[in-house]
């Protein structure tokens, strides 16, 4: 897959990240460039389940109802094992890229398959750690995927929704 315009936020918890995919949205950014990527599956003594009917997945857990919101507005779900990270939720093209990167069996030395599909669309393997070792201590990433001038108009929504912890990757914005 070719590289493509990114902005990538980590936020600590899901309340910050549902606050700013719901700004995200009330600002007119197409749903469909959203993806979101979180373990989130911590079960305490709760079943956990997970299945995708249409476009729309179900999922149950501690933080359920966040997964849940989710799955609606973004354009595909999964869930992956991760050797490393353990149970990844992805939400979004990113979830495309992630099997592309699988069935291209495409090998980035260090990064995991959520890795390889970061790399695959342009983001720095130094910044696909980054990402990785958010995960690992229960964050969650947003990214949204673009034109150059989407991606720097939605940094701007992103840096009031709460995170200082964010990074645009690929081609600077055209000025007139």
């Amino acid at each position: 897959m070719s590289a493509t315009n990114s902005v990538v936020a980590v936020y600590d918890s899901h309340y910050e990240a549902e606050h700013a995919i719901k700004a995200l949205q009330q600002a007119g950014v197409d749903m469909k460039s959203l993806s979101i990527a979180g373990r989130g599956t911590h079960t305490d003594e709760h079943v956990v389940g997970y299945y995708n009917a249409g476009d729309r997945m179900k999922y149950w857990g501690k933080v359920g109802a966040f997964w849940g919101g989710f799955w609606g507005l973004l354009f595909g779900s999964a869930l992956f094992a991760i050797p490393g990270i353990g149970p990844v939720l992805v939400a979004g093209p990113l979830v495309s890229w992630i099997v592309a990167g699988l069935e291209g069996a495409v090998v980035v030395g260090g990064v995991s398959a959520l890795g390889a599909g970061l790399v695959s669309i342009g983001i720095p393997k130094d910044s696909v750690i980054k990402y990785e070792a958010a995960l690992k201590t229960d964050k969650f990433l947003l990214i949204v995927h673009g034109s150059p001038d989407a991606v720097y108009g939605a940094r701007f929504i992103l840096d009031g929704s709460g995170t200082s912890n964010y990074c645009i990757h690929g081609q600077p914005m055209l000025t007139s």
